[in-house]
């Protein structure tokens, strides 16, 4: 048979959409044609596949034109992963094996001139939508991307070192190998990975304010900002925020290492594990949010049910902090193109710091500030109003004196404060189904019930600080998260004062 029909997948932001590799052999003036919209790594798939087929012993048609065609045609395909069905595709129209034997499976893989076959991105998410459609096939793909795709749960996954691997196995019985290590090794899902080790919250000493903070946030999902002078612990307390939130859940744990597959920093052995992001002060507005051809997820999407942290963030350039406003509020980015569209999840918890001031050192009672009110106007001005606005809780970090310092006991370890935590997520689960902090519209009035004087405080608080709307909302939120710490039904005044007070303005700023 001249005409070989293979199946694997694309990848197109998260979604693994189907492709079908076609292979004709003909004969003709001798020829290696790719068509079907590939980039310049997929047509380079031509040099790789004829040497791994010579350099493994197998015959490659040096007398027949070769065409290759990649359907759907106006689907973009990158990367390497169709060196491996694009091989099989020419052995089974050469007739070297059984064009029936490949219909049960979809295979992905990139082939090097030897043979071996190299892991490719996104094998999860190529695992997740084989499974989400009920399509009746296996996948076939090199083993460490294998180990990846065998996450999912229910998933045939095959996984193979060498391309002679995947020819034994396809083989009809007795005509392969006989060697015990001959052929592809059907993946099982991975034991059970010990809990994660996070920094321990007791290492910080003092700062009982910012730690109160950080258990609120990491409680009702709500973004955070720490302003205060330098070395006061403001980065030792976001890198200890992840120890703060519950496991991750399976379908959670999925989508977070789904989209690490897409960036190829997804390891096993982190199966589970709550990711934290700290991108540098540099980073572009393309690299925060995601973008480029094809686009790829950024910082925000990485870290898709986890945290989000951004040190010194006045430094960061305007337009990628302003790009962050949209996904705040809806927890997904949709990077738009002239040729396609691609959506990415962003369910991350944002945890800023940042100094008050350029030298770092207003408000302080250690040293005095060297900043005139025009500098630090500007300094603050680098954050715009509406992105101040969507972070829930801003909180000052004070210094802690050195012989306050020395003198202080070890904090509350994490375990005590993650099992408060825990507590309150669970009774919002059991409420709304949902994190506090993703309260909107109707169910807000639903589950955010106050008394009349809690309500007349309320109002008159945002009347007296000029609220927005959506401060108004989020304070809502944050004060039925610590109603929700506190084990009570109703919001009642002390939870609406302590939500009031851990949304205070920048020092030296006005009002908000």
């Amino acid at each position: 048979m001249s005409l070989a029909v293979i199946r694997s997948r694309a990848l197109a932001g998260l979604q693994a959409p189907e492709v079908t590799v076609e292979v004709h052999l003909a004969n003709g003036l001798p020829s290696f044609t790719l068509v079907g919209l590939a980039d310049t790594e997929v047509k380079e798939a031509r040099e790789r596949v004829r040497a791994s087929l010579l350099n493994s012993g197998l015959e490659f048609p040096h007398n027949k034109r070769i065409t290759v065609n990649l359907a759907p045609a106006d689907l973009p395909k990158e990367s390497g992963r169709f060196d491996l069905p694009i091989a099989l595709g020419i052995l089974a129209a050469s007739g070297q094996i059984d064009p029936a034997r490949l219909a049960p499976y979809e295979f992905a893989g990139e082939l090097s001139l030897a043979g071996d076959l190299r892991p490719v991105r996104g094998a999860l998410a190529m695992s997740l939508a084989l499974h989400r459609q009920g399509v009746p096939r296996a996948l076939v793909l090199p083993l460490d991307s294998a180990r990846e795709a065998s996450l999912v749960q229910h998933a045939e996954v095959y996984g193979a070192r060498h391309l002679l691997d995947v020819v034994q196995a396809l083989l009809p019985p007795g005509e392969g190998s006989t060697a015990p290590e001959a052929g592809w090794v059907r993946m099982q899902p991975p034991a059970a990975q010990p809990a994660p080790a996070y920094p321990d919250l007791r290492d910080v000493k003092g700062q009982a304010g910012a730690k109160r903070a950080l258990e609120i946030a990491a409680a009702g999902g709500h973004s955070l900002l720490m302003v205060g002078p330098p070395g006061t612990g403001k980065s030792m307390l976001a890198q200890r925020f992840a120890g703060l939130l519950p496991p991750l859940d399976t379908e959670a744990a999925l989508e977070s290492a789904a989209v690490l597959s897409l960036a190829g920093l997804f390891a096993p052995e982190r199966w589970r594990q709550r990711v934290f992001r700290a991108p540098h002060h540099s980073a572009s507005p393309v690299a925060l949010v995601g973008g480029g051809s094809p686009p790829r997820p950024g910082e925000i999407s990485l870290a898709h049910h986890g945290v989000l942290f951004l040190d010194e963030l006045p430094e960061f350039a305007r337009p990628a902090l302003e790009a962050l406003r949209e996904p705040l509020e809806t927890g997904q980015i949709t990077i738009s193109r002239a040729a396609r569209q691609a959506e990415f999840p962003a369910r991350f918890q944002l945890i800023a710091a940042m100094n008050p001031c350029p030298c770092g050192y207003l408000g302080s009672r250690l040293r005095a500030c060297r900043c005139g009110p025009d500098a630090v106007a500007r300094y603050q001005a680098r954050l715009s109003g509406p992105l101040l606005d969507r972070i829930d809780l801003q909180v000052e970090v004070t210094a802690v004196p050195p012989e306050a310092l020395m003198a202080a006991p070890d904090g509350e370890p994490s375990a005590a404060v993650a099992a408060r935590v825990a507590r309150a997520r669970e009774r919002q689960q059991a409420r709304q189904d949902c994190t506090n902090a993703q309260l909107a519209g109707a169910a807000l009035d639903t589950h955010c019930t106050m008394e009349a004087q809690a309500a007349g405080f309320l109002r008159n608080a945002a009347a007296r600080l000029g609220w927005s709307g959506r401060s108004l909302h989020r304070v809502l939120k944050v004060a039925r998260t610590i109603a929700d710490l506190a084990g009570s039904e109703r919001i009642d005044v002390p939870h609406l004062a302590e939500a009031i007070q851990l949304r205070r303005a920048l020092p030296g700023a006005g009002p908000g």
